[in-house]
């Protein structure tokens, strides 16, 4: 269940669904709320993004053609 980004969690590995030029979609990678941002659990690097909403990162699921939104 996607949820409001207001309420997403500190430090815990996430998905995050963005808003940008192609649409709304899901990023295909786990990330990590920081003070002042975002960063890729994977390695740390920032992300600029501005992500609308969130759900929690499912390891198992995860595939190299990524995730739609609506699965």
């Amino acid at each position: 269940m996607w949820r409001s980004i207001i309420d997403a969690p500190f430090a815990q590995d996430i998905e995050l669904a963005v808003i940008d030029n192609e649409g709304v979609h899901a990023l295909v990678f786990p990330c990590q709320r920081i003070f002042g941002g975002w960063v890729d659990a994977r390695g740390g690097n920032k992300l600029d993004v501005h992500p609308t909403h969130w759900r929690r990162w499912l390891a198992e699921e995860f595939h190299a053609g990524g995730r739609a939104i609506g699965h």
